[in-house]
Order: structure tokens, then C-alpha cells, then sequence
């Protein structure tokens, strides 16, 4: 039997949610649409901003928290028994003070979401740059989303398996099929620097579940298109509680870190790396793949324009 791919199980579980509503009582129909969550949330801290490490691991969780509620909630994306992987950035062998990958707290409380949402297993995994092994302890996402609950896994790289993307530059590419098997992938990278595209948002966080990335190099903003066209982001969470602003995307000192103590989520992808653009103070013009994005029909770069919720948080 030839294997879905990732763009024909989606389409499927789409038309299987449309006939789950349709089988609803028209009572239950009305309420979800006049309940109908937002579009993008963004949370940002209203409270003291000089934290200890342990007040600066609460405002993390508190944020996650209330960005994600303000969204609907996961439920709305996962259902009970859902196999749900959360693509962290987890690619640089540095600690979590380096902003280098995805907050440990943010991921860590994501997962406790997933679960109480009614996933059967999350699974925690990237295709790092530098050692696996280091980079999943140095981070400090191993220890955080195995406490949490998660399946952590290492990604063998004789796994990968050439799949048809059909991207306008890039027609197939290696991808992990654990990753192309889930039910949801909960894409959530941290906002920093990058000396190649510029930033890093949730477009290219995608690039952690592919192999020969030299492929992209090339031409960076155009593959992030095919590639995110291809998984068809269902939600993202950018975590800006730490961002990198120079550097990227390994970093170096930590001047080169700021705080800005927020976190955004939401089904618009260019929406969300637009806002992460201007939180690293970037124009969006700059940041080549949101201008692209927003062509190839992904999403909104004017994102004050969709369903916004900003929530202060303390």
C-alpha cells in the first residue's frame, strides 16, 4: 500500500472534522461559530521585569498558558489520541540563558497542554546542527519535556526518506517520517538572529524536519515556502520570552540577548513570523520569506488586520 503523505492525511482528517460538525445538533454548530476562537494571540508580560530564574520560569508557563487560551485552547487543534509532534528548536548546543532554542518552560508547558487536551503522545524531536545528544541536555528541552511527559526522540538520520513536497523550487526533499506520521505538528521556535535568513521564526523552524538543508542555502526564503506549504502549519507558538538579536543562530555573548517576556500563537504563519520580525526589531522587507509567504497565499504579514487577542500577563 503507497503511503499518505502529510498533505493527503491532512486533507482527510479536514473533510472528517467537517463531517463531525456537520453531524452536530444545530445548537452545538451555532455556539462554536459564535464562540469562534481568534486568529493570533499575543501575550506579553505586564509584571515586575526584574525576575529571578525561578520568576522568569513562571512568567514562561504563564504565558504559554494564557496565549493558548486566549487562542481556544488546543483542543481546538487535537483530538483525543492524537499523536502530536512539537517541533522545538533544539539545534545549538547552548543553555537556555543563550536564546539560542526554544524555551525548555514553553515547551514543557505546551506539552502538558497537548496532553490535557487529549493527545495519546507527544513526541519531542529536531534535526539539530550541532551533536544531538548535546544539544537536547544543553537546552535544557530533554529533562523539562520528558517531566512533562513526552516521548524524546532522537532523529536517525539513515530514517530520513526523500518525499515529494512539490515546492516551486524544491520538488522533494528528506524528511523523517515519524514527523509525516503524526497527527498534529505543534511548530514552536524561538525568535532570534540569523546570518543567512536573517531570522529565525516559525517558517524556519521548518527546516529541523528536513535533511540536506545545503539544498536550502541556496536560496533560503523560497524553499522555507515550499517546505511550509507543504507541512500546512495548523498552529505555531513563537517564543519570545528570550530572543536572540545578533549572532544567530548559535548566538555568542549574551549581550547579544534581550527580554521582551512575550509569546505569540496562531494559525496565520506569516502572521506570527511578521510579529516575530518586528519584535527583533527587523523590517519586514528584511526578512525575505514573509513577503514570500504572503504571495504564495500562507498567511497575512498585516497581522493587527486578522482576529488579534493581546493578552497582558503578570
Amino acid at each position: 500500500m503507497q503511503k499518505q503523505t502529510r498533505r493527503e492525511f491532512l486533507a482527510q482528517t479536514a473533510a472528517a472534522g467537517t463531517l463531525a460538525l456537520a453531524a452536530q445538533s444545530p445548537l452545538a454548530r451555532q455556539a462554536w461559530a459564535a464562540d469562534k476562537a481568534p486568529d493570533m494571540t499575543i501575550a506579553k508580560w505586564a509584571g515586575p521585569k526584574d525576575l529571578t530564574a525561578d520568576q522568569l520560569s513562571q512568567a514562561a508557563v504563564k504565558l504559554t498558558e494564557q496565549a493558548i487560551a486566549g487562542l481556544g485552547g488546543l483542543k481546538r487543534f487535537i483530538g483525543n489520541g492524537s499523536v502530536v509532534w512539537l517541533k522545538a528548536n533544539i539545534g545549538w548546543d547552548r543553555t537556555p540563558e543563550t536564546a539560542a532554542n526554544t524555551n525548555p518552560d514553553v515547551v514543557a508547558t505546551l506539552i502538558r497542554l497537548c496532553l490535557d487536551a487529549g493527545a495519546k503522545t507527544v513526541k519531542v524531536g529536531d534535526n539539530p546542527c550541532d551533536i544531538a545528544q548535546r544539544t537536547y541536555a544543553a537546552s535544557g528541552i530533554a529533562e523539562a519535556a520528558k517531566k512533562a511527559g513526552a516521548e524524546v526522540l532522537f532523529l536517525d538520520r539513515t530514517r530520513f526518506r526523500d518525499t515529494a513536497i512539490g515546492g516551486e523550487r524544491i520538488k522533494s526533499i528528506p524528511i523523517h517520517p515519524a514527523i509525516l506520521e503524526c497527527d498534529l505538528v505543534l511548530n514552536v521556535p524561538v525568535a532570534k538572529h540569523h546570518r543567512l535568513a536573517t531570522a529565525t521564526l516559525c517558517m524556519k523552524n521548518y527546516m529541523g524536519v528536513i535533511e540536506k538543508r545545503n539544498l536550502f542555502h541556496q536560496a533560503i526564503p523560497e524553499c522555507l515556502v515550499d517546505i511550509t506549504r507543504f507541512m500546512k502549519p495548523q498552529i505555531c507558538v513563537l517564543d519570545a520570552v528570550r530572543i536572540l538579536k545578533d549572532h544567530g543562530p548559535k548566538g555568542g555573548d549574551l549581550k547579544d540577548v534581550a527580554m521582551p517576556l512575550a509569546l505569540a500563537a496562531g494559525t496565520d504563519i506569516v502572521a506570527l513570523d511578521a510579529w516575530g520580525a518586528e519584535v527583533l526589531g527587523m523590517k519586514l522587507a528584511d526578512v525575505r520569506s514573509i513577503g514570500l509567504g504572503e504571495a504564495a497565499g500562507l498567511g497575512k504579514s498585516d497581522y493587527r488586520s486578522l482576529a488579534l487577542k493581546e493578552i497582558a500577563v503578570s
